[in-house]
C-alpha cells in the first residue's frame, strides 16, 4: 500500500544506494544479496528511489528490496480489462482462483506491482480480506501497455528487519474464530522522512500498534500501541489494527492519518509516537459502519491536498487536508447519524479495491465492475 512521501529526507539513503555497490560497505542499506523468500507478500510500498518495501505478516518481518526501471517518456496509465483472467493465463491458474492482495506503483518506471495468490475460492465471509483468506506468493508487474510480468525475488539486493513482539500465531480473531490474528501482523506500511512506519497487531495487551523502523534497517525499531474512540461502536478500542494510513505534514507538524474498520478516521502526531509507549489518537471522522477502508493516498494540489480512501462497501471518500487542518473537534461519543465529523465527499468509485498515484495527474484503480470483471483503470485526478 502507498502514499505521498517526502523526497528531501530520503537524500541520505539515496546516496548510499548509488555508491559502493561493489564493496557493500558496513552501512550499506541493502547489505544482503540472494533470494528473498517471504512467507506471505502481505503489503507493498515504495520509497521515492524505487526501493520496494514488502511486508510479510506471517513472518512478522519487512524486506527492503532493490528494483530498477527507467522513467517513461510520458505517463501512460494502463487499461486492462478482466485482469484476473489475464493473470490466470500468466501463472497457470483459473480466473476464479486469482486474488490480488495489494497494488503499488513504481515511482520511477510507473510499472504497477501486484501481490497475488490463487486462494480466492476459499473466501467464506464478507468480513474477510485477501490476507485473511490466503498468503500471497506471486509478485507480478503490469506495464503501461498492459503486459503482465513477474518480478523475480532471486538474486536481489535486500535488507530484512523483524518486528519486535508481533501478535502470536495462536491468537484467534474475535468473531472469525478459525482465523489466526497473525494475518494482521502487518496491515499497511509507508515510508516518510527516513522512517518506515508499519501498522498492525502486536502481542501486547493493547494489540493495535504502529512500529517505526529507521532506514537503513538496523537496531532501533520501536513500537507504540494505539487507542482510538470508535464512533460506530461507541467505545474506546485498542484491539483493532489500522487498516490503511498515510503520513502527512499538517501545518508543519508530521501526522499519521489512520482509517479503521467501520470506519473512523483518526490522527496521531508523530512526535507523540516517538515519545510515548501508548497513544490515544484523535478521531476526527466517522464514515460509516459495515465497511473496510482498503487503501489511501494523498493527491497533491495547488492550494491544498486531498486524502482519497478506497472502501469495501462505500464509494471513494475524499477529504481535503485544509478541512482536516481547520477541524478542531473530536468524536468521543457515538454519533447519532451514519457519518459524522470532518467534511468529506463521496465520489463515484464503488468496487475500488486498491488505488495509487501514477505520475502527477492520474489515479490508478483496481475496480470490480458490474459485469463481475476486475479491471485496472485510471482516473484523472482533476475529476476526483
Amino acid at each position: 500500500m502507498k502514499r505521498t512521501v517526502a523526497l528531501s529526507a530520503f537524500g541520505a539513503l539515496c546516496a548510499l544506494l548509488l555508491t559502493g555497490f561493489a564493496a557493500a560497505p558496513a552501512d550499506d542499506p541493502l547489505p544482503q544479496r540472494g533470494t528473498v523468500e517471504p512467507l506471505s507478500i502481505s503489503v507493498l510500498a515504495f520509497a521515492p528511489d524505487g526501493t520496494l518495501f514488502l511486508g510479510d505478516s506471517k513472518a512478522g518481518a519487512v524486506y527492503a528490496i532493490e528494483t530498477t526501471g527507467d522513467a517513461p517518456a510520458e505517463s501512460k496509465p494502463p487499461a486492462v480489462s478482466d485482469l484476473e483472467t489475464k493473470i490466470a493465463a500468466r501463472i497457470g491458474a483459473k480466473p476464479a482462483e486469482v486474488m490480488i492482495h495489494d497494488l503499488a506503483v513504481h515511482p520511477v518506471s510507473q510499472e504497477i506491482f501486484l501481490s497475488v495468490s490463487t486462494g480466492r475460492g476459499d473466501w467464506k465471509s464478507r468480513w474477510e480480506l485477501p490476507n485473511h483468506v490466503a498468503d500471497a506468493n506471486y509478485l507480478l508487474t503490469v506495464s503501461s501497455d498492459g503486459s503482465i510480468g513477474e518480478f523475480s525475488l532471486a538474486d536481489v539486493r535486500y535488507a530484512r528487519v523483524e518486528l519486535p513482539n508481533p501478535v502470536a500465531t495462536d491468537k484467534k480473531h474475535s468473531f472469525m474464530k478459525e482465523l489466526s490474528l497473525r494475518t494482521d501482523t502487518i496491515t499497511d506500511i509507508a515510508y516518510t522522512q527516513g522512517t518506515l512506519f508499519v501498522a498492525g497487531l502486536s502481542n501486547e495487551e493493547f494489540a493495535s500498534a504502529l512500529w517505526r523502523v529507521p532506514l537503513p534497517f538496523a537496531d532501533g525499531t520501536s513500537a507504540t500501541t494505539l487507542e482510538i474512540y470508535h464512533g460506530a461502536h461507541g467505545a474506546y478500542e485498542t484491539h483493532a489494527p489500522i487498516r490503511t494510513f498515510v503520513p502527512y505534514d499538517l501545518e508543519g507538524e508530521q501526522h499519521i492519518f489512520a482509517a479503521y474498520l467501520c470506519t473512523p478516521l483518526s490522527l496521531f502526531k508523530v512526535k507523540d509516537l516517538e515519545t510515548q509507549g501508548h497513544l490515544r489518537g484523535r478521531t476526527i471522522a466517522e464514515f460509516g459502519s459495515g465497511n473496510y477502508p482498503l487503501d489511501m493516498v494523498v493527491a497533491k494540489g495547488e492550494t491544498s491536498d486531498r486524502v482519497i480512501i478506497a472502501n469495501s462497501n462505500l464509494p471513494l471518500i475524499v477529504v481535503d487536508t485544509k478541512d482536516i487542518a481547520g477541524f478542531d473537534g473530536e468524536i468521543i461519543e457515538q454519533p447519532s447519524q451514519y457519518a459524522a465529523g470532518v467534511k468529506h465527499l463521496k465520489r463515484s468509485g464503488t468496487g475500488v479495491q486498491q488505488l495509487d498515484l501514477i505520475g502527477n495527474d492520474f489515479l490508478v484503480l483496481l475496480q470490480r465492475m458490474p459485469n463481475g470483471h476486475l479491471d485496472l483503470a485510471a482516473a484523472p485526478l482533476r475529476r476526483i
